[in-house]
């Protein structure tokens, strides 16, 4: 048998890591800023839109997005209240129309379901569920692990009593959709660099 070149061996190695790298990141924010566990027995569990460029179903990230939404949601609570939140969406649906349709009809989710339906970015899924949410003992926020740990930073700017109820989500999988985890934690991480800046230049701004 011919031996591997060091070229493809080195490849090989290189992209394994480029990978351990993507699920660390992603691990990481998974368990940024929640609760293992809360004594509950209520929940909401906020899924957040991302925009669909065309057609009137939800695209595949917000279809993953319902699915670890549903996957989150804690079987032996009382109440369980699913919110889809998102304004931007096609012609005809929202975001978080989209959202509850796919919930519904092709996962077969027979909960309570809220819809949030005016936002158009992270800051105001946040500011436009709180009123859904507040009642609730325990708090999960659905999307991608980066962006989702960049809604938490924000709720526990906007509403710290809600914050200390957030419990984590079940957004992250080892190995789930690994291919492009690398690219996603790239994105995400400029994405909360510059949520950072923003929170900190503002809580500046009102001290001084």
């Amino acid at each position: 048998m011919r031996r591997s070149s060091p070229v493809k061996a080195l490849a090989v190695l290189g992209t394994c890591g480029v990978a351990a790298w993507g699920e660390f990141v992603h691990w990481r924010a998974s368990r940024a800023y929640v609760h293992e566990s809360l004594p509950a027995r209520s929940e909401a569990v906020v899924v957040l839109g991302f925009r669909n460029v065309r057609g009137d179903r939800a695209n595949a990230l917000n279809r993953w997005r319902v699915r670890a939404a549903l996957r989150s949601i804690d079987p032996t609570l009382a109440d369980s209240i699913l919110v889809c939140s998102g304004g931007n969406g096609t012609d005809s649906s929202s975001e978080a129309a989209l959202l509850a349709r796919y919930a519904v009809v092709e996962r077969g989710f027979t909960g309570t379901v809220l819809l949030e339906e005016r936002s158009r970015t992270t800051w105001q899924n946040i500011e436009n569920v709180i009123p859904l949410i507040d009642q609730a003992d325990q708090i999960k926020i659905v999307s991608n692990p980066l962006h989702a740990l960049k809604a938490r930073l924000y709720l526990r700017r906007q509403r710290p009593d809600l914050a200390d109820r957030l419990v984590r989500a079940e957004d992250y999988r080892f190995g789930e959709a690994w291919p492009v985890k690398p690219l996603l934690a790239l994105h995400g991480l400029r994405s909360l660099a510059r949520a950072k800046r923003n929170l900190a230049q503002h809580h500046h701004q009102r001290t001084s």
